[in-house]
């Protein structure tokens, strides 16, 4: 059944009504801890609750973290972060950005780094070093635009989609500081369509999806309650498989 343009606007009009979950101010922090991840290799975790796999221990270079209330039930999933420590005499001024990429809590702390990141926050190697020795540190943090130069936004076919009764995927690359709170699944040609539900993480799923070419479309929503759809021009193709990945052809801006 196609939602109607009126059930659209309701949709978004609740969205637009729901009060936003991060400070509006852009240039504003907020306070926490952070920790990181006790691995050995370094980078995040290959099986963080994002689902993610070996792509989330390797986003940004390995600059990724878990968090606990920034998680939000997935919603957070892929989102950026400037995050600086407040240690005199050891901490740098620029800070480090990270993508969360997994959700935890440790010892009151928002943020679990991976030691990539965390030896990042000091001002030298040395004093990175010594970071990761002290293992937690009082930090500032502010949500800012993620950066994926040169990439569209991708649809990773999950291992769990079985064509053609069940739809499941991720949403990779998406720049900017915007939230994909909805999507919708629509056959190009009947437009035909169907919302997807967030499984968990950042998995979505659909069982029996449209059939032919698919429209996956995204509702954008900021801290400024300001909502927009955006209506990739490149299509799923009508034989998609598990494990695929599809160049959505666009990309979100701030």
């Amino acid at each position: 059944m196609t939602p109607s343009a009126e059930q659209l606007l309701l949709f978004s009009l609740l969205i637009l009504g729901s009060p936003a979950t991060a400070a509006t101010c852009s240039s504003c922090f907020s306070r926490s801890r952070a920790v990181h991840y006790p691995n050995s290799d370094r980078r995040g975790t290959e099986t963080g609750a994002c689902e993610y796999g070996a792509f989330g221990a390797t986003l940004y270079g390995g600059d990724v973290s878990a968090a606990s209330k920034l998680y939000r039930n997935g919603v957070g999933c892929g989102a950026c972060y400037l995050v600086r420590c407040t240690v005199r005499g050891y901490c740098s001024r620029d800070g480090v950005v990270v993508v969360i990429t997994d959700h935890g809590a440790s010892d009151g702390a928002d943020f679990i780094l991976s030691q990539h990141a965390f030896a990042k926050l000091g001002r030298s190697a040395s004093a990175g070093a010594a970071l990761l020795a002290l293992g937690v540190v009082d930090v500032q943090y502010r949500r800012v635009p993620c950066s994926y130069p040169k990439k569209n936004i991708t649809f990773k076919m999950d291992h769990s989609s079985d064509f053609p009764d069940y739809f499941a995927f991720q949403i990779w690359y998406q720049q900017g500081d915007r939230d994909i709170v909805a999507v919708q699944l629509c056959e190009t040609e009947s437009l035909t369509c169907k919302l997807v539900d967030r499984s968990h993480g950042a998995v979505w799923t659909v069982a029996l999806p449209p059939r032919g070419p698919l429209s996956a479309r995204m509702l954008l929503s900021g801290d400024d309650g300001d909502v927009t759809w955006l209506v990739p021009p490149n299509d799923v193709p009508e034989d998609w498989r598990a494990g695929a990945m599809y160049d959505s052809g666009i990309q979100a801006y701030s």
